[in-house]
């Protein structure tokens, strides 16, 4: 039952998070996932299956991954990278905290693998977190599952051919978020600073805003040209025309909500508004539609410590 005062996000908001996590264990019931497998480069994959996106490196040097979906899919994401390479699986990099990217960890280190994180998914990992959006706790990770080396900019790595840069980007999606860039693949993950084609999930509670969302967007974008691949948290493969799209649905959106609270508006003036209306068609058939964007946006630009 869920509490009588349900803080940052409402009820409706609730329903909908709660509704895209449990999906994926609903759907395995009714038909196998499987794992797929996009080439981006001569080094560089994309896999998709149930959770977040994967970027995976394949050389000389070893697997390079980025992000391990759920413990589930462990062994079909092993047994499609053995489809790449027949290399040792080194390195696991995970974008930030949530269950749907690092679900898999304990599995992959049983592999061998050496886990990477920002100093903030280390934390989060380690002690028990309060989910507001779901209204329950997750417990600790297993010591076997938590990062072991930590970083709190940017870290740079030398592997297949290629300098791979890493960098913490603050307060989006959550307080951990990092990207990655293969520098001659000339391929980008965004982790879930993006949500391709599709409204954002800013987990409030962690850490995320509206602003660094927005941010994390514009600093992908200084880095990216037309030719780049940008392969985000969740969504198809993507490009820099459509990650300037993302931006600036966000930015208007944001900048409406902004100017509804200082006009003093509530929360269920500004949803009655559709300030959004425009753009729910295309962008909020996801799981977050247009009241559960504008209720983070909300909750984000009126929170204490803003004031």
């Amino acid at each position: 039952m869920l509490p009588k005062k349900f803080s940052q996000v409402s009820v409706f908001v609730f329903v909908l998070v709660l509704t895209f996590y449990s999906t994926s264990s609903l759907y395995a019931q009714d038909k196998p996932i499987e794992i797929t497998v996009e080439q981006l480069s001569e080094s560089v994959h994309m896999l998709t299956g149930k959770g977040g996106n994967i970027g995976v490196s394949v050389g000389e040097d070893g697997v390079f991954m980025i992000d391990g979906q759920f413990a589930d899919m462990s062994e079909k994401i092993i047994t499609a990278v053995k489809t790449i390479s027949g290399k040792e699986l080194k390195y696991l990099i995970n974008t930030h905290w949530h269950g749907d990217h690092t679900g898999g960890n304990e599995n992959f280190n049983k592999q061998g693998a050496v886990i990477v994180a920002h100093e903030n998914v280390h934390k989060r990992m380690s002690t028990d977190q309060l989910m507001k959006a779901f209204s329950r706790t997750v417990k600790a990770s297993p010591v076997a599952a938590r990062p072991v080396i930590i970083f709190t900019e940017d870290l740079t790595m030398y592997l297949n051919g290629e300098k791979i840069l890493i960098f913490h980007v603050h307060n989006a999606h959550t307080d951990g978020d990092a990207m990655v860039y293969f520098t001659e693949s000339n391929v980008l993950h965004m982790g879930d600073c993006y949500f391709n084609g599709r409204y954002p999930f800013i987990d409030l509670s962690s850490g995320g805003s509206i602003d660094g969302i927005i941010k994390a967007a514009n600093q992908a974008l200084f880095i990216v040209d037309e030719e780049t691949k940008i392969i985000p948290g969740h969504g198809k493969l993507s490009n820099k025309k459509e990650l300037t799209a993302y931006r600036n649905v966000l930015m208007v959106i944001r900048d409406r909500v902004k100017k509804a609270i200082e006009e003093g508006k509530t929360l269920e003036e500004i949803k009655a508004a559709k300030l959004s209306k425009e753009y729910d068609k295309e962008w909020g058939a996801g799981f977050i539609n247009s009241d559960a964007l504008v209720d983070f946006i909300f909750t984000d630009l009126t929170r204490e410590d803003r004031k």
